[in-house]
């Protein structure tokens, strides 16, 4: 099966690790990804809040790009491992079908740049899409010679991959259940986590802290109350604030959360005997090396990482348990 790749920024940087586990078990499915050349950042979550015409011709610059790279025909296929860049793909996609007005003044801004896009042309899609509809379960099965037994896992969704921008979403908004589907597939234990579909904060540790390390709180607490080994995750910024903040969250309330959170990606990899380091182990700030030893996997080095800057702000009441 071939798709277009769209990896977005942040693949290219601290979430190398991502990009790296998901071609090698693209690789091991058959799946064949060609990036989309001189593609552009899809301007994340608030350029769009800014100035909606040229947020919608930046994104629409990829949309262009890959449906030329890709060849015309019948409906093409764009996959985005990145839930803000997949949200702001089909929603710009979905928005220029929709009204044609927008559609017209995109195309005026992109033709500066000699390029087109036709609304519909491409579709959208997930990299957990791809894996549990297009290979399916079944197939996934098949390639595991390492069951993850005995790892408890809290699968994280976030608040983008699952918003309803489709009509016909991959899976249920309100509490999906795909990727935990996916991980007991890998032979994993899938503890119950309520919040699986809460939003980690995005940038809000840029706004203000205090609310943003209370929101990363609650989704480390959730995981931890359920004793799971590590958070799974298919998002670049959720991987990012749970797992960088981690440390200023306990310093901020006093706790002492110690939860890995690993890509959705790197757990298939490992579960088809892919080795840690070629699945970008490592990289990770909190140290992932307990859960893989759970597993008998050997955890390579780990990758030394500058730490979010830990800034002095003064203690709130603690807040209430939930």
């Amino acid at each position: 099966m071939k798709y277009g790749y769209y990896p977005g920024c942040s693949l290219e940087r601290n979430a190398s690790a991502y990009h790296e586990s998901a071609m090698e078990v693209a690789a091991a499915l058959n799946l064949e990804f060609a990036e989309v050349e001189d593609w552009n950042c899809c301007g994340a979550t608030e350029y769009m809040a800014i100035d909606m015409l040229p947020a919608f011709a930046l994104i629409s610059r990829n949309l262009a790009l890959a449906a030329e790279q890709m060849g015309n025909g019948r409906q093409q296929q764009l996959v985005a491992p990145c839930s803000a860049c997949f949200l702001n793909l089909s929603k710009t996609d979905r928005y220029l079908r929709d009204s044609p007005e927008l559609a017209d003044k995109v195309n005026q801004a992109l033709a500066a740049g000699g390029l087109h896009y036709k609304p519909g042309s491409l579709r959208v899609r997930h990299l957990l899409d791809i894996l549990v509809t297009d290979v399916g379960f079944n197939a996934v099965a098949e390639k595991v010679t390492k069951p993850l037994y005995n790892l408890r896992l809290a699968p994280y969704y976030g608040c983008l991959v699952v918003r309803p921008v489709r009509k016909t979403p991959f899976d249920n908004p309100e509490y999906p259940t795909s990727l935990d589907t996916l991980m007991r597939t890998l032979g994993a234990k899938v503890v119950d986590y309520p919040l699986k579909a809460q939003c980690c904060g995005g940038h809000m540790t840029q706004i203000k802290e205090h609310t943003a390390l209370e929101i990363i709180r609650r989704l480390l607490k959730n995981a931890a109350d359920y004793q799971a080994d590590a958070i799974v995750t298919l998002c670049p910024m959720c991987q990012l604030n749970l797992d960088a903040y981690q440390d200023n969250v306990n310093k901020h309330f006093g706790t002492n959360y110690n939860i890995p959170i690993l890509y959705f990606t790197q757990l298939v990899g490992l579960a088809f005997g892919i080795s840690p380091k070629k699945l970008g182990f490592g990289k990770e700030f909190v140290d992932a090396a307990p859960a893989l030893k759970k597993i008998g996997a050997e955890p390579p080095p780990k990758a030394k990482k500058p730490r979010p800057s830990k800034t002095a702000l003064p203690m709130p009441a603690p807040a209430e348990e939930d």
